[in-house]
């Protein structure tokens, strides 16, 4: 495994002729991100059918079983987000129907969907994440939250980063630099997530990596240097014409840009990831990667930042997700 370079795999499958291919395309759900998901989904649909693959797109919803027995398909794409596509729960259920799937199976989706869980994991393996707490909404009323927040701030520093324990998309995520702020920022993040993560913020670049195995093991692709205008790529700055410019590859020096895929790397088989996932971190002034978070189930929407990625490696985006299904349709389930 490493980083890509033009001698990987370039995303033609051949195990399974793509003629013959049935795929179900799962977007929307009911989560917050219901709408980024759809968009999703159309364009993987949009995608796998550019190159053949007979695909069909299909919310998770109560007709889902009914028509898993009815027509099964050779395999799944996820392009659900927020906890429908990423706590694991609809994997377990694909495995129980004994069909196929892109992605990582249940358990590790559950570990990399609760950050606190995932960082614990990142932490023992030696790879950097920036050092954090995880509240519960009922301990932080139980133990007063006036006590307990200096305590915080007393011990993380400021400023901190307030976010949502299981979510995804920048909902509820806020940058405290004063600490008469930080109460807000708590009510703000329970209002997304019974478990607020508050961790110690980390100035520097935001990149994403997005990590895929076409065949040849893990691969890093060209890790996306994100720039939001007001400095916080929050909800808004990734959904909003305007409001972000992203660099790929990120304006990195070479042996940076490498430590970056290096870690990257490291965060995905630590966390016992398959196929696909994004990397999210920070990049201090010192050219030092912080993991903030890992997404089994990235956005890929046009502004999204696997496909950027996809781009910026040269490949074609409808024979990597073709690829995939491929190698999905021919892994035990």
């Amino acid at each position: 495994m490493g980083t890509y370079s033009a001698d990987a795999p370039t995303g033609s499958p051949s195990a399974v002729s793509l003629s013959d291919l049935h795929v179900l395309v799962l977007a929307g759900g009911l989560s917050y991100e219901r709408d980024v998901s759809l968009k999703s989904g159309r364009r993987v649909l949009d995608a796998l059918r550019s190159v053949g693959v007979d695909a069909e797109l299909r919310d998770a919803d109560v007709t889902l079983l009914p028509a898993l027995q009815a027509d099964p398909p050779d395999a799944v794409v996820i392009a659900l987000h927020g906890a429908t596509g990423e706590d694991g729960s609809l994997r377990g259920v694909l495995d129980l129907c004994d069909v196929p799937y892109v992605g990582c199976d249940a358990r590790a989706s559950r570990l990399a969907w609760d950050k606190p869980s995932a960082k614990a994991v990142l932490r023992e393996a030696a790879i950097p994440t920036p050092d954090w707490v995880a509240l519960p909404h009922d301990r932080f009323s139980e133990l007063g939250a006036v006590a307990v927040l200096d305590r915080i701030a007393d011990r993380l520093g400021l400023p901190l980063m307030v976010k949502p324990a299981q979510g995804g998309s920048g909902l509820g995520a806020a940058v405290v630099r004063e600490a008469n702020a930080l109460p807000a920022a708590m009510v703000g993040c329970f209002a997304y997530d019974s478990t607020a993560l508050v961790e110690r913020y980390v100035a520097g670049m935001d990149v994403a990596v997005s990590i895929v195995d076409l065949g040849a093991g893990p691969q890093a692709l060209p890790a996306v240097e994100i720039v939001p205008r007001n400095g916080v790529y929050d909800y808004a700055a990734r959904y909003t014409a305007g409001l972000t410019t992203w660099h790929a590859p990120a304006r990195l020096d070479e042996a940076v840009a490498a430590r970056v895929a290096a870690t990257a790397l490291a965060a995905h088989t630590a966390l016992g990831l398959r196929d696909l996932s994004r990397v999210d971190m920070i990049v201090d002034g010192d050219g030092r990667p912080h993991v903030l978070e890992v997404n089994v189930s990235p956005g890929m929407t046009e502004t999204s930042l696997l496909p950027l990625a996809v781009q910026a490696a040269g490949l074609d985006f409808g024979k990597l997700l073709a690829t995939l299904v491929s190698r999905a349709t021919t892994r035990p389930v």
